[in-house]
């Protein structure tokens, strides 16, 4: 398992917490939205997920990856 921390940019309620959450569940991926460090951590399987992929699924959620 790789874990990752992402400083993502435009997160503001519980909304968006359950965006990227739930994009990342549905990826195969764990994630923990800090909306107070405007953070992502993230833990995945390298061998069945890139980064890129992760990176990819928030953006396409609205959000920036800073």
């Amino acid at each position: 398992m790789t874990n990752v921390t992402l400083k993502v940019e435009g997160m503001s309620c519980g909304h968006c917490v359950n965006s990227i959450e739930g994009a990342l569940r549905t990826l195969g991926a764990s994630g923990k939205v800090d909306l107070s460090g405007g953070t992502v951590a993230i833990a995945y399987d390298e061998s069945k997920l890139t980064l890129e992929a992760i990176q990819t699924a928030i953006e396409d959620q609205g959000y920036d990856i800073a």
